[in-house]
């Protein structure tokens, strides 16, 4: 739609240029002359649509905070030259006193905009991009959870109702993982290009690429944070950094790592399951084994067991920012460990048999 729409304004443009007389150019005179006006106006035509996609690399945001910048700098322009106008001072002088004026003004006005675009109530909804009144959630996504891959899962099961947004840096930052030298980066980068991708497939959720941008800040975090400040959105990774920075400057956060840990299930000490013991542990003779939900299962006594599936008894439950930790122990150790506690108790019990032989010599010593 866009490029046709170029291409009309482009026709226009030397139409125009044909029809009209430009008087003022003494070369265009002669037969010669519609051709060239029509030449004319169809290179104004292309210049200002060069001039178009010049600025596509920023958003509406920053232009017509340009453009209400250097409206309100001519503005003081003007307000100062009416009293200029009121000195003595030669005609020449005021003429090159306004000229010089409206530059300086106008880029003054220009950079305080631009600095100062977020405190400017004047510039909602078109700068600051306000969604208060439409009801429309925002959730802005991160570089990490696209990687990441869980979030076209949840978005298949209906429990986002927002709209989710994809900031062209984070793409631009997807796009360099991809590009990456390091196999393993690169095929992180194209992993999260195909999630991106099945997300966008997906008929109940809405995609949208933003322009939005904001080169003041260098990180990926930064932007984000500052965009979700200025459009109310939230934010979804599962970025511990990125969590705890947006969380001090008042951005929500969705982190998908919280919600793998709020739906993994509940175990107590003392219930015995049914793991596999994959690894070594880090301690001495622990083994490792996994649930399917990803939870850490740490073996006592384990090592010697790899490969092996077995009964564990859980011992401890450890919850930390990362995930789940479990501790357990062999159930049939457990079991025996119980019987030998029990066993010496027994033994320290002196038989009854015993006691009367003892009684039965004692009376026969009399």
């Amino acid at each position: 739609m866009i490029i046709a729409i170029r291409i009309l304004f482009v026709c226009t443009c030397a139409l125009l240029g044909y029809f009209s007389e430009m008087s003022w150019l003494p070369i265009v005179k002669g037969s010669a002359a519609p051709l060239i006006r029509s030449i004319s106006g169809f290179l104004v035509g292309t210049l200002v649509i060069s001039i178009d996609i010049f600025f596509k690399q920023y958003t509406v945001r920053n232009i017509l905070s340009v453009i209400v910048g250097a409206a309100l700098g001519l503005l003081v322009h003007r307000l100062f030259m009416s009293v200029v106008a009121l000195t003595q001072l030669p005609p020449d002088s005021v003429r090159n006193l306004g000229i010089a004026t409206a530059a300086v003004f106008t880029y003054l006005g220009v950079i305080t905009i631009l600095r100062g675009q977020d405190e400017f109530a004047l510039m909602i909804p078109f700068i600051k991009l306000d969604t208060k009144g439409t009801g429309e959630e925002l959730i802005l996504v991160d570089t990490s959870v696209i990687i990441d891959g869980r979030i076209a899962d949840i978005c298949e099961t209906h429990f986002i109702s927002g709209k989710l947004i994809v900031p062209r840096f984070v793409l631009k930052e997807l796009q360099l993982i991809s590009d990456s030298s390091d196999p393993l980066k690169r095929n992180r980068g194209r992993r999260g290009l195909d999630i991106l991708n099945r997300i966008k497939g997906n008929p109940n959720v809405q995609v949208k690429i933003n322009e939005m941008d904001f080169p003041e800040f260098s990180t990926v975090d930064a932007k984000l944070v500052k965009m979700a400040q200025v459009t109310n959105a939230k934010v979804f990774t599962n970025d511990y950094n990125l969590n705890k920075v947006a969380e001090l400057q008042g951005v929500r956060v969705l982190n998908i790592n919280d919600l793998s840990n709020a739906l993994k299930p509940i175990v107590m000490p003392g219930e015995v399951m049914q793991v596999k013991v994959l690894k070594d542990g880090k301690e001495h003779d622990q083994g490792v084994a996994y649930l399917d939900d990803g939870t850490m299962v740490v073996v006592d006594n384990g090592r010697r067991r790899i490969g092996q599936t077995l009964g564990v008894t859980i011992t401890s439950v450890l919850q930390t920012q990362a995930g789940r930790m479990i501790f357990a122990k062999p159930a049939d150790e457990v079991d025996r460990g119980d019987a030998s506690e029990r066993e010496p108790r027994r033994e320290r019990r002196p038989p009854r048999q015993d006691h009367r032989k003892h009684n039965h010599a004692n009376e026969k010593a009399r």
